[in-house]
């Protein structure tokens, strides 16, 4: 492993004598995540109403995919420089700017962003701020919590996707009972809240350890460790094809299974709980039985159900079983990959690493819906996007029982002979 740049102490910004409670910021950091991933997710529930309404004029299958996917491809390519930020500033700083920079595409895209399909693509371009909240919360929770406890403790906080089921559950109904700015109005009060609550409450870990190198430099060290492209590949899989799902199933239900806009919706939101829930459930798993167990375990069953959706089968119960047991399976394995990062990773380069790695996943979220789209506009079938998920799993399970498991096990041996030259 490349030796990490020398650190010097940040100053302890934590006030008085008695430092914060860990659980505390690991709740604030879940909440803000949930109301940044809440903005970041507006646009997906209302592709296919801006479509049927003609609003925004005839799009095309093609075109709503790029209006749902433009978000994602910023917000994870902005994670690389938000996770660098954060080794430098703290994630109480960062939490605020990236909060407070999210209410600005909101609003707009409220307001102005609905008027023609080019200010809706401006619009989302910088709604992908929102994203980066990603980057910030995972090495500022991994700073609060011990080794074995990280894997939880990151799996918890990565339960702040709930904000896309937040997003499902309310943007139409809003959108279509109260009026077409609603949907934004309210998430800009809860960007607002979080980042004033942000600011009072939360602080970062007392001995936090900032960079003294320049971002780019950091970077690239980052970039050229083992595990970094290894997880990048595990997450790319894992929460990318979450992310796909949840940006493009509410289109794919509609087109496939001829339900309306508000039941799509509710059916992703249900996708989006299950994934939510087993996040953590990964977390836990990996810190007890390993992370490489439980990602085998993850791209084999995503492999299975990704193979059976292709086959088209009737909606209730073997296509919702499908994409429920997909659900769990990606969800189990985003916590997991941020099990092995903590577990693998100096706590210092943590933030860098998670920028990159959550900037893979989020272009793993990127690239599907435009194929999917592309693939139906020429065959009127989302099969062969769906064999190609499969086809991935494989590979990703693969990679993760040769690789991935090599690289772990020397991370652990070196761990253990530090820890034995320590004593």
């Amino acid at each position: 492993m490349t030796p990490a740049e020398p650190p010097t102490r940040a100053a302890d910004v934590t006030t008085g004598t008695r430092s914060p409670s860990p659980l505390l910021m690991l709740i604030l950091a879940t909440m803000g995540f949930a109301v940044n991933f809440w903005a970041w997710s507006l646009l997906s529930p209302l592709g296919p109403v801006f479509r049927d309404t003609g609003q925004l004029g005839a799009l095309t299958e093609s075109q709503v995919s790029l209006i749902v996917a433009v978000p994602v491809l910023v917000g994870s390519l902005g994670r690389i420089p938000v996770g660098a930020l954060t080794d430098a500033y703290g994630g109480r700083v960062m939490f605020v700017i990236v909060s407070l920079a999210t209410i600005v595409p909101v609003l707009f895209i409220g307001f102005y962003g609905q008027t023609s399909f080019v200010a809706l693509l401006i619009g989302g371009f910088f709604l992908g701020i929102g994203g980066t909240a990603f980057a910030v919360g995972v090495p500022f929770v991994n700073s609060w919590f011990p080794p074995a406890r990280r894997g939880l403790a990151v799996g918890i906080f990565g339960a702040g996707m709930v904000g896309t089921a937040i997003s499902a559950l309310t943007t139409v109904g809003l959108y279509t009972s109260v009026g077409s700015t609603a949907p934004f109005l309210f998430a800009t009060a809860g960007l607002v809240i979080f980042a004033v609550v942000a600011w009072v409450l939360l602080r970062d870990a007392p001995g936090r350890l900032a960079p003294t190198t320049s971002m780019m430099a950091r970077v690239r060290s980052n970039a050229v460790l083992p595990i970094t492209w290894q997880a990048c590949i595990l997450y790319a899989v894992s929460f990318g094809g979450y992310v796909a799902f949840s940006v493009y199933l509410p289109s794919y239900l509609k087109t496939t299974y001829d339900l309306s806009a508000a039941d799509s919706a509710t059916r992703m939101a249900g996708f989006v709980a299950v994934a939510v829930v087993m996040r953590p459930i990964g977390g836990w798993l990996s810190d007890r039985w390993g992370a490489t167990r439980v990602l085998a375990a993850v791209f084999a069953i995503v492999a299975v159900g990704a193979g059976i959706a292709a086959l088209e089968p009737v909606l209730e119960p073997a296509g919702a079983g499908a994409f429920l047991a997909m659900a769990a399976a990606l969800g189990a394995g985003s916590g997991a990959t941020f099990a092995l990062i903590a577990k693998a990773t100096d706590p210092a380069r943590v933030g860098g690493v998670t920028g990159l790695v959550g900037a893979a996943g989020g272009l793993g979220g990127f690239v599907p819906p435009l194929i999917m789209g592309y693939v139906y506009g020429r065959t009127e079938s989302y099969a062969i996007g769906l064999w190609l998920l499969a086809a991935t799993a494989v590979l990703t399970l693969v990679l993760t029982l040769t690789v991935v498991r090599r690289t772990t096990a020397a991370a652990e041996d070196t761990t253990a002979t530090d820890g034995a030259a320590a004593e």
